[in-house]
């Protein structure tokens, strides 16, 4: 579902999604409440949103589907706008992804599976700064596991630290010398426990809390 208030942008963006064999457009808003009403309908398995809409802006109309325990649909969100703000608040509140609009084709049907498959992916530019900025101001981590973390066992801490970083599963198999499934079961234990959506909120939850206090290791950032 594609929810703009410029209609030649849906438009252009229906063209790119529905020329692909597996992505189906089966919807289309110009403002965030339509948006809201048309994702509760149909129920698509992906809401791309634009963050600045009429009636209800895409962060709010994010909040509304994300907060509905009986939909499953992930949202992208997508801007002209660069916006710090903007970006942390879609990521806290669920968003599977965050796309700058002039984002190359590619990106944006990688985006949408990516987003379809139950991961994330966002705008590497803006996950450099994202990262960056979550480093700067993460609470700090004296000793001892962060009070948010106590249901996680030693060796899932050791796994969100190397997540947070932006390693894959297959590094984190790597560096912790276990097989990649035993990882992928770690990763869907600690989104269990915590009420964790996907990577991205992964990271900003490891940052906030202290758990990991330096930035990613270069070539972590696109895939979050």
């Amino acid at each position: 579902m594609i929810a703009d208030d410029q209609g030649l942008l849906r438009a252009g963006f229906r063209v790119i999604l529905d020329a692909e064999p597996d992505i189906e457009v089966i919807g289309e808003a110009p403002d965030g409440r339509a948006a809201v009403d048309i994702v509760t309908r149909r129920r698509p398995d992906v809401a791309l949103l634009d963050i600045r809409m009429p009636e209800l802006d895409g962060l709010s109309a994010a909040k509304r589907i994300l907060s509905d325990p009986s939909l499953s649909t992930a949202v992208v969100m997508l801007t002209t706008f660069d916006v710090n703000e903007y970006i942390y608040e879609a990521l806290r509140i669920g968003a599977s992804g965050f796309l700058l609009k002039d984002t190359p084709a590619d990106r944006l049907l990688d985006a949408v599976r990516v987003a379809a498959a139950g991961d994330a992916l966002i705008a590497p530019s803006i996950t450099r700064r994202l990262i960056a900025e979550f480093a700067r101001t993460a609470r700090p981590h004296h000793s001892g596991t962060p009070p948010e973390l106590a249901e996680l066992t030693a060796r899932e801490l050791d796994v969100l630290r190397l997540l947070a970083r932006g390693l894959s599963n297959a590094e984190i198999a790597d560096r912790l010398i276990l097989g990649e499934n035993t990882i992928k079961t770690h990763v869907g234990r600690i989104f269990s426990k915590l009420g964790l959506r996907d990577r991205v909120q992964a990271v900003v939850l490891a940052y906030e809390t202290g758990l990991v206090e330096r930035e990613l290791t270069p070539g972590g950032d696109e895939h979050s």
